[in-house]
């Protein structure tokens, strides 16, 4: 017995090791004083000062990644949510086949729906930019919220509702005042969910824009190509730290509406 623990603390520890020692080898050396990764020069945060002085290119796809983030949480939100109630007070078989549609973004390899929609938008003749990938993340955005609010649905009285319509409430407003307050953790963790994911995309974000218009993530990948900057280690931690703390969050949330039901 205490062999098979020894066994899973090590196996356990070996995968841990496999997928952060990257993560932290990027973060060290974002304060590294060297230029070169072969040394270190001490620590230093000049890396973070020129990423935030002298690479204006850096700055204005960070607010475009920030911009594309935001309209495209605010927008999924919006549909995801309208969707969701939509589809719980539907028949049972038009429901399902809503449901098993909507699947369809989240399972789906990234690169596929890239391509897809590059295609698209070559199809109908209209040029790739800020708008096309907006569009493109506000179709794989709202999914996530959909399935968030989803649950919160089924977990509400269904009789409320009804009982604020009989009382003289109008729908919408009964939608305002009966049923968005009940699923707010779920509209909640569907907007963390949809901002994370908007803000870190790569695959469907390159086939969907152009030159003019990259975010942070295909930047990245074009200076790649040229050589990494110690810089981008600074940027790359930056965006790690950003993710991280919105996960951390989401799951605080879910815990924490877990625990209510309970």
């Amino acid at each position: 017995m205490k062999a098979r623990k020894t066994f899973r603390g090590i196996y356990l520890a070996l995968i841990l090791l496999f997928l952060y020692a990257p993560i932290a080898v990027m973060i060290v050396l974002s304060f590294n004083a060297a230029k070169t990764r072969a040394k270190w020069g001490g620590f230093s945060v000049k890396w973070y000062v020129e990423l935030f002085t002298s690479s204006p290119e850096i700055l204005e796809a960070l607010r475009l990644t920030l911009e594309i983030a935001v309209l495209a949480t605010v927008i999924s939100v919006i549909m995801g949510t309208l969707a969701a109630i939509g589809i719980h007070y539907m028949k049972k078989r038009p429901a399902s086949f809503l449901l098993n549609l909507s699947y369809l973004p989240m399972t789906m390899p990234d690169i596929v729906t890239g391509v897809s929609m590059m295609l698209m938008f070559v199809f109908v003749s209209v040029p790739r930019g800020f708008m096309t990938m907006l569009a493109a993340h506000i179709a794989f955005d709202t999914p996530y919220v959909l399935f968030s609010v989803l649950p919160k649905l089924r977990q509400m009285n269904p009789n409320t509702y009804e009982a604020a319509l009989d009382l003289g409430c109008r729908p919408m407003k009964a939608v305002r005042k009966v049923i968005v307050p009940e699923i707010k953790p779920g509209i909640v963790t569907g907007a963390l969910l949809s901002f994370t994911m908007s803000l870190d995309d790569f695959v469907i974000s390159y086939f969907t824009t152009d030159e003019v218009h990259q975010n942070l993530s295909t930047i990245i990948y074009s200076a790649a190509k040229l050589g990494i900057k110690p810089k981008f280690y600074a940027l790359s931690t930056l965006m790690f730290l950003a993710v991280l703390s919105l996960l951390l969050i989401i799951n605080k949330i879910s815990s924490t509406a877990l625990e209510d039901i309970s």
